[in-house]
C-alpha cells in the first residue's frame, strides 16, 4: 500500500511545521497537500519509506496548526536527514520561480521532466542553477585562520570563502580568495567534504590547507576583523548545520593536518 506523502510547504520563503513537534512529526503527512499549491509539486524522493514532497502555498491560515519557522530554525526542529530534504524542496520552488520564462527569447517555459523545464517556442532546456563556493581551513602551526565578513548577523566568526568563477578549477579559486581576502598565500589543499546550502541553490565545497607565506591584509570591503586564533582561544562559531563548522570540529578534533 502507498504510504501517504511527506509536505513540506513553503510560505514566504520559510518552512510550515507542526507547533511543539519535532522530527517527522513536525511535518503534515496526508495524501493531498494540506493547503493548495500555487505552482508545482515538487518529489524529493523518500524518507521512512514514504514519498516526500515540497510545494509553495499563498497563504497561512490561523488555524490549521502549522507555524512559519526560517529553514536555518528548522535544523533544530527537523534533524540532518529531514532539514537537507528541507533545503532540496526550497531550492526546488526558487528554482521554479526564477525559471518560468525563457532566457534566450521570453516565452513561458513549461514543465518538463522533474529537474528540467523547457521552452515550447524555442525549445531551450532550463535545469536549476547551482553556484559552487569554497571554504578555506587555513592553519600555522596550532593556530587556524578565522575571519568576520562585514554580512555576518550574529557575533561569529567563520572561514574564508568565496564563489567559483568562470574558467577555474576549485583549487585555483580557494588559492584566489584566500589571497584576495587575506592577503595570504597557501599550500597543501587537501578536499574536505561538501554541502548543499539553500540559501538558495548553492554548493559549498571545503577544503584544508597550510599558511605558507604572507601577512594578513584583510579584504576592508568584506571582512571587518580576522586572525589566527589558538584552540583554546577561540571566537564564537558558526552553526552546527554548517560545513565551516564541521571543518572546525575536525580540527578541534585532531583530525585533520
Amino acid at each position: 500500500m502507498m504510504q501517504n506523502p511527506i509536505w513540506f510547504l513553503f510560505w514566504s520563503g520559510q518552512i510550515l511545521l507542526r507547533a511543539e513537534a519535532t522530527g517527522l512529526e513536525a511535518l503534515p503527512c496526508a495524501p493531498e497537500a494540506p493547503l493548495a499549491p500555487a505552482g508545482g509539486v515538487h518529489d524529493l524522493g523518500g524518507y521512512a519509506q514514504k514519498p516526500c514532497r515540497a510545494c509553495r502555498v499563498d497563504f497561512l491560515p490561523e488555524e490549521g496548526g502549522l507555524r512559519a519557522v526560517d529553514l536555518r530554525s528548522a535544523y533544530r526542529i527537523l534533524g540532518e536527514s529531514l532539514y537537507q530534504l528541507a533545503g532540496k524542496g526550497r531550492e526546488m520552488i526558487h528554482w521554479e520561480e526564477h525559471s518560468r520564462y525563457c532566457p534566450a527569447c521570453g516565452a513561458g517555459t513549461e514543465p518538463a521532466t522533474p529537474l528540467s523545464r523547457q521552452c515550447p517556442a524555442c525549445g531551450r532546456l532550463l535545469f536549476p542553477h547551482i553556484a559552487p563556493a569554497v571554504l578555506a581551513l587555513i592553519h600555522k602551526e596550532d593556530r587556524i585562520l578565522l575571519v568576520r565578513a562585514h554580512s555576518f548577523t550574529g557575533p561569529h566568526y567563520g572561514l574564508v570563502a568565496g564563489f567559483l568563477e568562470p574558467g577555474e578549477s576549485l583549487e585555483e579559486c580557494v588559492r584566489r580568495e584566500v589571497l584576495e581576502e587575506t592577503g595570504l598565500e597557501v599550500g597543501g589543499i587537501t578536499y574536505f567534504g561538501s554541502q548543499p546550502w539553500p540559501y538558495p541553490s548553492g554548493l559549498m565545497v571545503g577544503f584544508v590547507m597550510r599558511h605558507t607565506a604572507g601577512e594578513i591584509r584583510l579584504q576592508q570591503e568584506e571582512l571587518s576583523h580576522g586572525a589566527f586564533f589558538p584552540r583554546q582561544d577561540l571566537p564564537g562559531l558558526p552553526h552546527r548545520l554548517s560545513l565551516a563548522r564541521r571543518m572546525i570540529d575536525s580540527w578541534l578534533a585532531g583530525l585533520l593536518s
